[in-house]
């Protein structure tokens, strides 16, 4: 604990680099495949006559299938082995995706609701199969700055899908060589379909899901080696017995309701709220930007708390809750489009940083590599939770007025704050991580 684990075997770092990539990836894709959904969802509602409400319970529905499938896929996970986990995900999202595109062609909201849910659910596999694969491969002291990466892979595929899906919608030059004529919004779901076929499968190819399988020992020389699967009795009992666990939990609900409140609705607000054309400047800036600094919070949060506070996650994440209250309060109190994008990317700036040590770095540190599958389930689980709330509930009160956006999110900054204060001087690697 009291030392950096830097040293590794020549080679090692260049072939977990190559893991990561594919599984980096992997995960990017997924996130094309469902903020897709932000992009389509005006689009969707003035097609089919659909309220924000209805478009909220679309929502909702896909993200509490995905919170209960982060606890029943996390254990599968820590069972099946997180490379299989990942391939079950890849090819349900695939298959969702292209389902949604095709129901386009009946506009039923049950339909919709349904395809979008068990999408969640599938999706659902990959966060604890990613997490259980890096726990096996980072050392405690590095998991951190892993945090930071996988924050950057999952805001690269939201960069994308931001990029990617107004120019589908409103036609491109593809290789300067084929004009695309504008697309309808089906497309949206199609081409990031397509796109996760193709990385899942070079990351079928190559990736394996412990350094042993690739010929190298593990980083962490104190915790298990070769076979890190775990009972299923095993895995619940030590996770669910554990109380950091439920802390961290509650206050990622907390990230849960703030981030998918920004990502799920902001490209909406910025058109209905400010006529912000998707094909804009300004909104080419800001759904840069929101990606961005997400990344640069996770990569500034881990580094933080794996070398400043020597791998505490708490105090880091704590200031970043209070923080995040007081700009949400001030967004509040400015009603220009230029204001709206400078403290959507604050938003997005804090929110970030707290999920990706919370949910990777917390959870990989709790559950070690046996159990890293459910105990990243467990606790991703509760963002998503939490994050449901942004679905129907933030979409009845934006029926009625924009006014309300910003006000829904403060509070949990607040709890999410008071909640890391428990905690404060805990490093949470805990009797968990041990017995693993």
């Amino acid at each position: 604990m009291n030392a950096i684990a830097t040293q590794h075997p020549a080679g090692f770092r260049q072939r977990r680099g190559l893991n990561w990539a594919f599984i980096g990836l992997l995960y990017t894709s997924f996130y094309m495949c469902r903020y897709n959904f932000s992009i389509a969802n005006g689009a969707i509602s003035k097609e089919f006559g659909f309220s924000k409400a209805d478009m909220g319970a679309i929502i909702t529905t896909a993200l509490l299938a995905y919170a209960c499938g982060q606890i029943i896929n996390g254990l599968l996970a820590d069972r099946l082995g997180g490379k299989r986990a990942m391939l079950i995900g890849a090819a349900g999202t695939v298959t969702m995706n292209v389902l949604f595109g095709v129901a386009s062609f009946w506009g039923l909201l049950w339909m919709f609701v349904t395809i979008r849910g068990i999408d969640g659910y599938l999706q659902a596999f990959g966060a604890p199969g990613m997490v259980k694969i890096n726990a096996a491969w980072f050392g405690h002291r590095e998991r951190g700055r892993f945090a930071g990466i996988f924050g950057f892979m999952i805001n690269l595929g939201r960069f994308g899908i931001f990029k990617l899906g107004p120019a589908l919608l409103a036609g491109f030059v593809f290789l300067g060589l084929w004009q695309i004529p504008p697309l309808h919004w089906r497309w949206l779901f199609w081409v990031p379909a397509g796109i996760t076929t193709v990385v899942a499968l070079g990351m079928g190819c190559v990736v394996q899901d412990t350094p042993e399988g690739a010929g190298f020992p593990s980083p962490n020389p104190q915790g298990p080696s070769g076979d890190v699967r775990a009972s299923v009795k095993t895995v619940l009992y030590t996770i669910a017995s554990n109380p950091v666990v439920w802390v961290v939990a509650c206050a990622y609900a907390c990230t849960g309701a703030v981030r998918q409140g920004i990502d799920q609705w902001f490209p909406r607000f910025m058109n209905e709220a400010y006529h912000v054309d998707f094909q804009s400047a300004q909104f080419q800036l800001v759904g840069f930007l929101i990606p961005f600094v997400a990344s640069a919070g996770s990569l500034i949060s881990g580094y933080l708390s794996d070398t400043l506070f020597q791998g505490r996650r708490a105090p880091v994440a704590a200031g970043l809750y209070f923080i995040e209250t007081a700009i949400i309060l001030l967004a509040a109190q400015f009603h220009t489009a230029n204001a709206a994008v400078l403290f959507l990317v604050l938003i997005s700036f804090t929110a970030n940083a707290t999920h990706s040590i919370l949910g990777t770095a917390a959870a990989m540190d709790i559950g070690g590599p046996k159990m890293a599958g459910f105990a990243s389930g467990v606790i991703d689980s509760f963002q998503y939770f939490g994050g449901s709330l942004a679905g129907y509930f933030l979409g009845a009160l934006l029926d009625k007025s924009w006014g309300s956006y910003f006000y829904f999110m403060a509070p949990f900054g607040v709890i999410g704050g008071i909640l890391m204060l428990t905690i404060f001087g805990r490093v949470t690697l805990t009797k968990a991580g041990a017995k693993a």
